[in-house]
């Protein structure tokens, strides 16, 4: 014998006897009591209902989804090649400042010390190949010395490029137009090199974060369009869905059981079509207006 209590999620009359019909809708179970005299009257209202409730009980499925997130960034770090002092800062902290532009500088005593050493070995290797290549001309010298002269030669051109180039890069520019948004150290102070001195946010490097529990995977997809919402933000403000984790989060460690997997948040990303209207760390409001695709049932 069939159990008269079985459930559904959506609203489906999912069975009928000689004295009861059940009906269940999101998940709370209720009956129609009929005689058994009425029974073709119950199978009319039967028929009438499965018309209607499989509608109104799916009405859940095809809302807007809304999410409570935040503004996050992809900063730029900016540190010099090498380790030495902070000589000037140009740049604060909010400045717009635009590719190229210089941000900061750092001694460079070493490295112009370094270019008038290579320039003086690029003289000498410069000498050594004429004497071998007179040489050579008038009879007294040996090809292989002369290829010989030639390699030192190209060897101290590199080399003098090489320590140029260190020279120049002790000025730090700007590598995108974006906005500063933390200075790590000041005129004067001494940097490591590979530390960042300056943090740089370019627009297109803001993002919307937010976690979405597992249910609602099936409806996010990449290049989803959301509105996003914020206090004292322009109302038409939108993005796109640009990443789903694949990894869930916040997830114990244990055997998975239906309360543990509730639990269950995967990490969801969105680029603003304004980004210059948002800061880090605001919070934000998200609503997945469309689908790319249709989610499976």
């Amino acid at each position: 014998m069939n159990d008269p209590a079985r459930e559904t999620r959506c609203g489906f009359i999912i069975g009928a006897g000689p004295r009861f019909l059940l009906v269940a809708k999101f998940r709370h179970r209720f009956w129609l009591g009929v005689g058994v005299s009425t029974r073709r009257r119950a199978f009319a209202l039967a028929t009438a209902m499965a018309g209607i409730l499989p509608l109104a009980g799916c009405q859940i499925g095809r809302q807007d989804l809304v999410f409570q997130g935040w503004v996050e960034a992809d900063l730029v770090f900016v540190s010099p090649d090498e380790p030495g002092r902070v000589n000037t800062l140009l740049v604060r902290e909010g400045d717009t400042v635009e590719r190229g532009a210089p941000l900061f500088t750092v001694d460079s005593d070493l490295q112009q010390a370094d270019v008038q050493q290579m320039k003086a070995t690029l003289e000498n290797a410069q000498t050594n190949f004429d004497r071998a290549e007179r040489l050579v001309k008038g009879g007294f010298g040996t090809q292989k010395s002369l290829d010989d002269t030639r390699e030192a030669l190209r060897a101290a051109e590199a080399r003098l490029s090489s320590s140029q180039t260190r020279l120049v890069r002790r000025e730090v520019l700007s590598p995108a137009t974006g906005v500063i948004q933390q200075v790590y150290f000041r005129s004067g102070e001494m940097v490591s090199g590979a530390r960042p001195v300056v943090a740089l946010l370019p627009p297109g490097n803001i993002k919307l974060r937010f976690y979405a529990p597992e249910a609602a995977l099936p409806r996010l997809h990449l290049g989803d369009r959301v509105k996003v919402q914020c206090d004292g933000c322009a109302g038409n403000m939108t993005g796109r869905i640009s990443f789903l984790s694949g990894t869930a989060e916040f997830t114990p460690p244990v055997i998975f059981s239906l309360e543990e997997r509730a639990k269950m948040v995967f990490r969801v990303e969105a680029r603003p079509q304004m980004p210059d209207l948002l800061r880090v760390g605001q919070p934000v409001t998200l609503s997945v207006l469309d689908s790319t695709r249709t989610a499976s049932r």
